[in-house]
């Protein structure tokens, strides 16, 4: 299941990192944005491993696009919830600018020619 939220990031949590039962180390980093609905929520994601660079360019203020997964564990009886962001793209102009072909120049226009024949057609 894959889920997408917008908002704006309002904080990067410190990285944090560690060993596995088998060996193995891993790296994880959380970060809050605050959604734009009438009744505004924070919402903690995480990323782990090689998607914690994904934070690197990021400030708090940003307008973002969160792409995530839900993940549900069990242990003691009671169930722990994360949601693991696998994508974050800014959004606001730079997004926007993208979506549209760039206004164009003088110099996009052809040059003209002419030729010293009149009534000579191009076609």
């Amino acid at each position: 299941m894959s889920l997408l939220l917008k908002g704006k990031l309002s904080r990067i949590l410190d990285p944090e990192s560690g060993m596995s039962k088998a060996g193995n180390q891993w790296k994880k980093q959380e970060f809050l944005i605050e959604t734009t609905d009438q009744f505004p929520k924070k919402v903690c994601f995480t990323v782990f491993n090689d998607k914690v660079s994904v934070l690197a360019g990021l400030k708090p203020g940003d307008e973002i696009e969160v792409s995530f997964d839900v993940e549900s564990r069990e242990f003691n009886n009671k169930f722990y919830h994360n949601l693991n962001a696998w994508k974050i793209e800014k959004v606001g102009l730079q997004k926007a600018n993208g979506d549209f072909p760039p206004p164009l120049t003088a110099d996009d226009m052809p040059e003209e020619s002419f030729d010293d024949q009149p009534g000579d057609l191009p076609f």
